[in-house]
């Protein structure tokens, strides 16, 4: 990559049933968002009532931070006292705040807002970036049809979840590393609001010897952490760090969330009754063979773009936390997959794993399974298959699907 942004696609590279499909899964997206709306199933119910959605914990730590009690955001009573009185009606569970002080940042700018205009603003506002990762990394015009045709983007979009600055500060990494290695080490250290991220990263970083990036990550981590604690007191890690165990055993413990919503190892044991010591053992085998792979790989002068979507998609593999909204982040490595594939020709079985890990996501809702892990799995084992026989010269799905066409 010699510049942050790919060159355009030619339409006439394009396989017509790659761009079919994308387009139509695009504009169903759109229409399902519009379609759920006057249903009444997101933003506000047939009686008029807000409907609770992930976004009430945002707005409400938002609010707590205003009025100046960041620290009870972390506090789960008094946080959904807050929420209820906003909603104006209780419901069932609970919407924690467990982010570090930093995201409180963004939380008081959308606190300003109605919960409606908050959460459909957020969803927008953090969509442009997003796009503009995609855009870099596919190509201009065909990387927006993939952006909005990833099936993550109408769950994180319904929830206002944070998926898309997610995957925009991560992709955006990658995408500028070659070229501004400072502005991408900015990014980086942004993403710090997810700490879950914050593993491997550094690890690739070192292993490629990417010191600018890793330095200019590191600083503006520290910048945000001290800012933090000028604007909410100390008071706020404290409490980020007392609740933080709290939130540990509602997750992997008690399974609050219900276990099959967690898209990880992990996920996938206590789904089917593992137990919590399995579920652990395996993770932790999982994440460190991915980190060995993802250091090694880094270490090599293997293709970049494949390089980028292992340090992606192997992010995901290495946590045990990660709902479906994080799966927004499955787009960078699936980018990097499509332009690969694009200038250079698709491989045996490429398309066809690409629609496999997609159609996963896609029936997750209607299966109490974590399908999203699958879908990893799947997009990880296309970029190992790259890596590691870089060299084969397989015929050309790309002039097969003309051929048909």
């Amino acid at each position: 990559m010699s510049s942050p942004f790919t060159p355009d696609v030619p339409r006439e590279a394009m396989p017509p049933p790659l761009f079919n499909a994308c387009l139509t899964m695009a504009v169903f997206n759109a229409a399902m968002l519009v379609s759920v709306y006057f249903a009444h199933q997101w933003l506000v119910d047939p009686q008029g009532h807000l409907i609770p959605t992930d976004f009430v914990n945002v707005w409400a730590a938002g609010k707590l931070a205003l009025d100046g009690h960041a620290a009870q955001a972390w506090d789960w009573g008094i946080h959904k006292q807050v929420q209820v009185a906003m909603l104006g009606h209780d419901y069932a569970g609970d919407y924690a705040w467990h982010y570090p002080p930093p995201f409180l940042f963004i939380a008081m700018i959308l606190a300003h807002l109605p919960y409606t205009c908050g959460l459909a603003g957020w969803a927008i506002v953090s969509f442009v970036p997003y796009m503009a990762m995609m855009r870099g990394i596919v190509g201009r015009r065909f990387g927006l049809i993939v952006g909005a045709a990833f099936p993550v983007v109408l769950a994180n979009t319904m929830a206002g979840q944070n998926g898309f600055l997610t995957a925009a500060l991560l992709g955006g990494t990658l995408v500028l590393m070659p070229a501004r290695p400072v502005l991408a080490g900015i990014c980086l250290g942004l993403l710090s609001y997810k700490p879950q991220y914050g593993v491997l990263f550094p690890l690739a970083l070192v292993a490629a010897s990417q010191w600018r990036t890793f330095l200019a990550a590191a600083i503006t981590a520290t910048a945000l952490a001290l800012l933090s604690w000028i604007a909410f007191g100390a008071e706020s890690w404290q409490a980020f760090f007392h609740w933080m165990p709290m939130f540990s055993q509602a997750f992997f413990t008690e399974g609050r969330a219900t276990f099959y919503k967690l898209q990880s190892v992990f996920g996938l044991v206590r789904t089917f009754g593992g137990s919590e010591q399995l579920a652990w053992t395996l993770q932790w085998f999982t994440s460190l063979t991915v980190a060995a792979g993802v250091v090694t790989l880094w270490h090599t002068r293997a293709d970049y773009a494949m390089k980028a979507a292992a340090l992606a998609a192997g992010t995901l593999l290495l946590t045990p936390y990660l709902f479906l909204y994080d799966m927004m982040v499955l787009a960078i490595p699936v980018g990097f997959l499509l332009r690969t594939g694009l200038e250079q020709g698709f491989r045996r079985g490429e398309p066809a794993g690409l629609a496999c890990a997609m159609g996963l996501l896609i029936a997750f809702p209607f299966f109490e399974i974590p399908l999203g892990f699958g879908s990893t799995l799947i997009i990880a084992a296309l970029v190992a298959r790259r890596v590691l026989d870089p060299s084969t010269q397989e015929r050309s799905v790309r002039l097969e699907a003309h051929a048909l066409g």
